[in-house]
């Protein structure tokens, strides 16, 4: 290739973009990563800062399954560089990896940085630039990539460019969502951005908000409609967020957006039989309080009957007044009342994207010939564990080896 035929602007440093720019660099192109931020990988530093979850380890149809309806999308690209392959890749750069007892998969460091350091500098040896301040705006007259910079516009002429700009969610880490109108302008469908893996609303009384908020509801389990999660939930000042909840957003998330409020079922004791329950409930409280009884007979938290206080409240009964059946059957299915979804803005990821129908195999949109994309920005969601990273980083594989084909086209 001549100088000119081979160079590649990839827009987003984040795991998509970076690992496009690796399999395009060691494949002889000359690659441009470009980012609005003063920094890569910004929101890659974030998911590490409590451990960085490159994947999961549970065997791969289950995995792949996690992907839902986005499935057969993902799968050739996923099946290309699965959960193993981004292990011995980690490992490559001196970060080798352990399964927590979860099947999470963390590297040893636990921390993002260690990774992300060693990663750019393999790009800056393959020859791979960073041009960071650097704000995608569209194109020029001319089909040429705009760009807009501290200095003023910066316009780029290239032969192949991959998309790599991330969701909506943390928009002050970077990903903005502010592509999809400039995409949409070019008559690329893209599905409305949405929270995902994201906390909701909930119309909490001042007691229960003030004295609550923060406090885990540790070993429940989360039931909506048809599905349950077991798991940890945290009492937050506008509603409820945690792990357990995030694995049930995208059906409470499309409930709201249907009905308008989604009830939330939480069983505080799952592992405890309801007419075991009743049995020591039922027994004699003597002097002692009722909220004392309740943590002694059903060894409940202090949040956990908070919230079975709660419940009685808004049903306008109390708890004192229930049966020892139809308390012990509350304490296994906690109605609690979702009003809305958390702000996009605080979600873990983002749902929606460009449809899958504008892409090819290859991840090259359709209408924009030469142009690619990859990670969060396409339609697709998964839940916590791994699975937002590892179809970030095969989707970018992807599109790093579908640009290289096309390069080796236009020779």
């Amino acid at each position: 290739m001549s100088s000119h035929s081979k160079n590649v602007a990839i827009i987003g440093a984040g795991p998509a973009g970076l690992m496009a720019a690796e399999v395009l660099a060691q494949g002889g192109a000359a690659v441009t990563v470009y980012d609005a931020m003063p920094s890569a990988g910004r929101k890659f530093l974030m998911a590490g800062r409590g451990g960085l979850n490159l994947t999961h380890s549970e065997p791969l149809p289950q995995f792949l399954a996690r992907y839902r309806e986005a499935l057969p999308h993902l799968r050739a690209a996923i099946e290309a560089f699965p959960p193993q392959a981004l292990r011995d890749w980690s490992e490559t750069l001196g970060q080798e990896t352990f399964v927590g007892s979860s099947g999470r998969v963390f590297p040893k460091a636990f921390k993002a940085s260690p990774l992300l350091r060693a990663w750019l500098r393999r790009l800056d040896s393959l020859g791979a630039r960073l041009a960071l301040r650097h704000r995608w705006t569209g194109w020029d007259e001319q089909g040429r990539l705009r760009f807009e910079t501290p200095d003023g516009a910066h316009i780029v002429d290239i032969r192949a460019t991959v998309l790599a700009l991330g969701g909506a969610s943390w928009p002050r880490l970077g990903s903005d969502g502010a592509w999809a109108e400039i995409l949409a302008a070019k008559g690329v469908k893209v599905s409305p951005l949405r929270p995902a893996n994201s906390g909701f609303t909930v119309a909490w009384s001042d007691i229960f908000r003030d004295r609550f908020e923060g406090q885990p509801l540790k070993g429940v389990a989360l039931t909506s409609g048809q599905a349950t999660v077991r798991g940890e939930a945290i009492i937050t000042r506008a509603g409820i967020e945690g792990g357990a909840v995030y694995a049930l957003s995208a059906e409470l998330r499309e409930t709201i957006l249907r009905d308008g409020r989604a009830t939330l079922n939480i069983a505080l004791r799952p592992d405890a039989e309801t007419g075991e329950l009743t049995v020591k409930l039922s027994a004699a409280k003597g002097k002692q309080s009722f909220s004392n009884f309740l943590r002694k007979a059903a060894n409940l938290s202090p949040v956990a009957i908070g919230l079975l206080q709660e419940s009685a409240k808004t049903s306008g009964s109390s708890l004192a007044a229930l049966s020892p059946t139809d308390l012990a059957r509350l304490i296994q299915a906690v109605p609690v009342q979702l009003t809305g979804v958390a702000p996009i803005a605080r979600a873990i990821s983002s749902a929606g994207g460009i449809s899958f129908d504008e892409l090819d195999d290859a991840f090259m949109l359709r209408r924009l010939p030469g142009m690619f994309a990859a990670g969060e920005m396409l339609d697709w969601e998964a839940p916590t564990g791994g699975y937002l990273l590892q179809a970030s980083f095969a989707t970018g594989a992807a599109a790093g080896r579908g640009a290289l084909k096309w390069l080796e086209r236009k020779i």
